[in-house]
C-alpha cells in the first residue's frame, strides 16, 4: 500500500518551506532589495501605480526620499528600519529617487 499525502498538507508544507527561503533571499539582496521586498510584502506591485499600489512610486520612492505617499496611494507604507534606508542610500544613491524628465533634461543614457 502506498502512502498518500493529502493535497492540502502538501501545499501547506511547500508554502511553509518557501517562507524561510524568501526571508533569506531578501536578506541576501542587500538593503535596497530588502526595502523592495518589504514593499512587495505590504501589497505594492510593479505596474499598479494607477491603482495607488505601485511598487516604486507609491512605496519605494517615498521611503527612500523620506516623503509622504502620493495622495492616491491606497496602502500604508511598511515599517522600514532607518538604518536599512541609510545602508541602501550608501550602496545605491539613485535607488528610489525620481527619474529625471527626458524633456529639456540631459539625453537618455545609452
Amino acid at each position: 500500500m502506498r502512502n498518500k499525502m493529502p493535497i492540502g498538507a502538501l501545499c501547506m508544507l511547500s508554502v511553509g518551506l518557501t517562507i524561510p527561503f524568501g526571508a533569506v533571499a531578501a536578506r541576501d539582496q542587500g538593503a535596497c532589495g530588502q526595502i523592495a521586498a518589504a514593499c512587495e510584502s505590504a501589497g505594492f506591485v510593479r505596474g499598479a501605480a494607477r491603482e495607488g499600489a505601485g511598487l516604486r512610486v507609491d512605496c519605494i520612492n517615498p521611503i527612500m526620499q523620506g516623503t509622504s505617499q502620493p495622495p492616491r496611494a491606497g496602502k500604508p507604507l511598511p515599517q522600514v528600519d532607518p538604518q536599512l534606508v541609510a545602508d541602501c542610500r550608501a550602496s545605491n544613491p539613485r535607488f528610489g529617487q525620481a527619474r529625471p524628465s527626458r524633456e529639456g533634461g540631459s539625453p537618455p543614457p545609452q
